[in-house]
């Protein structure tokens, strides 16, 4: 198991209630690159094939609101609340899901 993903489907939005990389995927020796970004790219397109044009939420840890802003074009809407709307959805989307 490389990483872990729950969600919830909400009334029109998918919530992440959980995204953990595998200890052997955190950090600069890390075995595979990408593997949360793959774990959200994924709660994207089951947003979109649900009818929610990519809309996703998840409660953030606080030292990595930046990262997720920088690097999955999440925008930090209150708290540690974060929110990735269908544009940033789109593209993580197209980059891991080839087809």
């Amino acid at each position: 198991m490389q990483g872990l993903l729950s969600i919830t489907i909400e009334k029109d939005y998918i919530y992440m209630n959980l995204l953990e990389s595998a200890p052997f995927n955190i950090g600069k020796d890390k075995l595979y690159e990408g593997v949360a970004g793959n774990l959200v790219a994924y709660a994207c397109k089951v947003s979109f094939q649900k009818g929610f044009d990519g809309f996703i939420a998840f409660t953030a840890k606080t030292n990595l609101i930046k990262h997720y802003e920088e690097h999955l074009g999440a925008y930090h809407f209150k708290n540690q609340r974060m929110i990735i709307e269908t544009e940033a959805a789109k593209k993580l989307v197209k980059k891991y899901f080839k087809s």
